[in-house]
């Protein structure tokens, strides 16, 4: 309930939508499931948003975050009506004046890239998580960083490395000790002007060891910060 999550004493920097239907086993499965991706879903989808749009208000937030879905490619003829759905989610938000954040990781920096400049929506932003592009084997998160800056909204801190077979997953692991250089992104972000929130995420484990990684990444995060 909203009135709860605001009485808890909790800070939030935004929400987060996922959407009932996406299935994470692999990453084809996410591909034909995930976000807007599927056409068939994005009417009711589109329906869903306008619900998570109603309680990001009631929860006094401006940003709401998603998966987009996969992005097609530049020249793939399904991507036309990929970002009229995609326009539309924006144009839903910016009536009652929230950001979306597009999490990163399902495509490469430089698609993600030219999709925002496509849509030339100044209320859909990123969600840059390093760790999803490694989980996805979608290319080098710090340059990622650098393509992405002037619309990086928000932060998810996490590390992974690599899938070492073609299609598979990645492995999610403990902040540093992975293959994102925690401690160079952070100074990338510093050095392209971020100024906005750093969550420390873990999605792997069960409850007492993702807490447990949790405190750990936080004291970690400290240090680079003051590096």
């Amino acid at each position: 309930m909203p009135e709860v999550a605001c009485a808890s004493g909790i800070q939030f920097t935004g929400a987060m939508l996922g959407f009932p239907g996406e299935d994470y086993t692999t990453p084809q499965t996410i591909k034909a499931s995930g976000g807007f991706g599927n056409p068939a879903d994005r009417l009711e989808r589109l329906a869903r948003l306008r619900w998570a749009l109603e309680r990001t208000t009631a929860l006094g937030l401006t940003d709401l975050m998603l998966h987009a879905g996969f992005l097609p490619e530049i020249d793939d003829p399904a991507r036309s009506a990929l970002l009229d759905t995609l326009a539309e989610a924006g144009q839903l938000a910016q009536e009652k004046g929230i950001t979306l954040a597009f999490e990163t990781g399902q495509e490469t920096a430089t698609l993600l890239r030219r999709t925002l400049d496509d849509l030339k929506a100044p209320n859909i932003k990123v969600n840059f998580d390093p760790a999803n592009m490694l989980l996805y084997d979608m290319g080098d998160p710090i340059r990622a960083v650098e393509i992405l800056a002037p619309d990086i909204r928000s932060v998810h801190v996490k590390d992974a490395k690599r899938p070492r077979v073609s299609g598979q997953w990645g492995e999610e692991v403990p902040l540093g000790q992975g293959e994102v250089d925690i401690r160079r992104f952070v100074q990338t972000l510093k050095k392209v002007g971020y100024t906005g929130p750093l969550v420390v995420e873990r999605e792997v484990g069960d409850q007492a060891g993702r807490l447990r990684d949790v405190a750990h990444g936080l004291t970690f995060l400290r240090e680079c910060l003051a590096e």
